[in-house]
Parts: C-alpha cells; sequence; structure tokens
C-alpha cells in the first residue's frame, strides 16, 4: 500500500506510534514518514524520543530518521498513501479534508470525526461545525473500533480513530446489548480510570506530580467528550447510562468497572460463551473465564483490550471489568490494527 506518514510524533501516542510503525513486518522497507508543524526545522526523531535510537545513536532500525516539516508536497514526492493524524482536534478539522483532496487514507487519532450526531459533537465546539465541507467528511468517517465495523474500516478513506475511555467500555457493553440482556431501564454505571498520560503530554494543574501523585480524582462528571461515543455506538440515550472516568496517579492504563442488571437470571456460562463467540474473529480481545478478572497490569504495554465479569447469585446483577492501556490499544495500537485492515495486513500484524 506505500508509505505512511505520521503528522503528531512528539506526543505519548505518538511515540507509541512511532515504535509500533518502526517495528511492523510489513513495512520493514518503507520506514514512516515522520512530520512536524510546517515552519519547523527537521530534527532527528531520537533527539525528540530517545527511547526509538539503535546502537548507532539513530533511529530504531531505520538509519537516520528526521521529524520533517510538513507540506502536502513532500507527503506527494515520498508516495505517502495513509497519514495518521496524532494532532489536536481542531488541527484535524482542518487537514483531514485536504488529506482526502488529495487522495490520502487518513487515520485521525483525535476526536475530530467520531461523533455522528451533531448534539453529540456539540462538546468539542468546533469552529466549522454545520459548514458544507464538515458535513461532507463526516458522511465519509467510519468509527476506527474494528471489533465493530473491520469490513467498513478495510475500505474507509477517514477511519476515526475511538476515544481509550470509549473503547474500553464499548467493548464490554457491545455484546449484551446486541444480544438485548440488558435491563436497560436499570441504567448502566460506568465506572473508569485511567493514568495520567491519557490527559496528553502538555502539563496542567490537575495533571502535574503534586496534584496526580498520592490521589484519586472524578473529572468530567455528564461532560466527558468520550460519552457520545457511548451513546452512539451502543444505540443508548443520556439516561441509560453514567460514564463517570477518573485519574489514577499511574502514568497509563484503563480500568473500567460497569454496572449493570440482566433482564433475565443467566449463568456464568450463558455470559461467558456470548462474549467468547462475540470477539471470536478478534484477535486483540482477550476474555477472561467466569469469575476471573482483569487488572491494568495484565494489559498495560500490550494491544489487548481485557474483559472479565462476575455474576452475582442472582444471576441478574453483572460486574463487568475491562482494561486496556490507553496509549496502546486505547490510541496507537488500535490505529495500526486500523491501517492492517485499510491495507490488507493480518489485522493484529506488528501488535
Amino acid at each position: 500500500m506505500g508509505q505512511t506518514a505520521v503528522m503528531g510524533v512528539s506526543g505519548y501516542a505518538g511515540l507509541e506510534l512511532a515504535r509500533l510503525l518502526l517495528r511492523h513486518p510489513s513495512l520493514a522497507d518503507s520506514a514512516p514518514l515522520f512530520l512536524g508543524r510546517p515552519d519547523s526545522a527537521p530534527e532527528p526523531l531520537a533527539a525528540i524520543h530517545p527511547q526509538l535510537m539503535d546502537n548507532n545513536g539513530t533511529g530504531l532500525g531505520a538509519g537516520s530518521l528526521a521529524i520533517e516539516p510538513f507540506s502536502w508536497d513532500l507527503l506527494k514526492a515520498r508516495g505517502v498513501k495513509v497519514l495518521f493524524l496524532a494532532t489536536p482536534h481542531e488541527q484535524s478539522r482542518e487537514w483531514v479534508p485536504q488529506a482526502l483532496d488529495h487522495g490520502l487514507r487518513v487515520i485521525d487519532l483525535s476526536g475530530a470525526w467520531r461523533l455522528a450526531d451533531a448534539g453529540n459533537r456539540a462538546v468539542y465546539k468546533f469552529s466549522d461545525e454545520g459548514s458544507a465541507i464538515a458535513t461532507a467528511v463526516q458522511t465519509q468517517a467510519v468509527y476506527g473500533m474494528p471489533e465493530l465495523h473491520r469490513d467498513e474500516i478495510r475500505d474507509a478513506a477517514l477511519v476515526a480513530n475511538p476515544g481509550c475511555y470509549a473503547t474500553s467500555i464499548i467493548l464490554a457493553l457491545k455484546p449484551l446489548i446486541d444480544a438485548g440482556w440488558i435491563d436497560l431501564d436499570r441504567g448502566i454505571v460506568a465506572d473508569a480510570k485511567s493514568g495520567v498520560s491519557g490527559a496528553g503530554k502538555a502539563p496542567t494543574a490537575k495533571t502535574h506530580f503534586m496534584h496526580a501523585a498520592d490521589n484519586l480524582s472524578a473529572y468530567g462528571l455528564f461532560s466527558h467528550r468520550h460519552t457520545g461515543e457511548l451513546l452512539e455506538q451502543l444505540g443508548l440515550n443520556e439516561e441509560q447510562i453514567v460514564f463517570t472516568p477518573h485519574l489514577l496517579p499511574i502514568p497509563r492504563g484503563i480500568l473500567a468497572t460497569i454496572y449493570i442488571w440482566l433482564k433475565d437470571a443467566r449463568q456464568p456460562s450463558d455470559v461467558e460463551a456470548l462474549y467468547r463467540g462475540f470477539f471470536a474473529e478478534s484477535p486483540l480481545v482477550r476474555v477472561f473465564p467466569a469469575g476471573q478478572l482483569p487488572q491494568i497490569q495484565y494489559s498495560v504495554n500490550t494491544n489487548y483490550c481485557d474483559l472479565g465479569f462476575h455474576l452475582a447469585r442472582d444471576g441478574r446483577r453483572c460486574v463487568i471489568v475491562s482494561c486496556l492501556d490507553n496509549l496502546l490499544k486505547g490510541a496507537a495500537g488500535q490505529a495500526v490494527q486500523n491501517m492492517n485492515l485499510m491495507c490488507g495486513y493480518p489485522e493484529a500484524e506488528g501488535l
């Protein structure tokens, strides 16, 4: 499928994306093009991310790689076919239409194109909301969760990579909702906790060490940007789910604890069989045996989403636990998983 390029390699997700692409078996003969701001000077990749340095002091396995100033002419000259955008939402809103006009296929890690409903998008306050260009681009966007939209992703020009919290909760609930097993009149409670890297690399008053260390705090109540993804992908209304995110004093990882009532009493073996059947063709979802629960330490630094559950003795009250690495399965790993589908590679290759 030709050359790949990454815009926004300086952040946490950008680092993980670079690491995965540089080690990807199908890209071994074609190192990704790494891009910086249009007005920036070239800079060695290893100077920004020494983690990628090889024993010669250069970029991992690919000679002396540099972060080069962004230009559409450069992408064309290098034969880029797939562009990853690990950029702020507004920048993705500006660049995705241009990328599509240049014939590129785009995997956007921001929230710019994830939401089909204008009411859900309102939380982002996009300046181009409702414009003809934005409306046309939105109709092309495919929500980039392979476990739900594998076939659409293969042929997509624009893949909107899901949010990390949304990934953990949607994968945990989708099998049960599709089967019609959940008593939605009783509501769903999704209590999710993430490491500090989920807030991005730029420090804030709530993410610096003195606030986050030895602390646990809730935030974004009834207003978190990932809520719209839950509603749209699970077919829920806002009264059927309460989603509360929390900031954990750890670098990375998400644990979501989800509380539901089932319409009818079930056996643990029934629930486990439902999950295993739903994810039978999904190589990056691990279903734990009934009664065994995931932990962050099992999924961190992997590209898996781990799912487990515990069913009460009444067979109706169920607690689901979902864990993933917010920078991998919640961001860069899922982006590469989407690239694999778009390029015809095995879905879990390089992951």
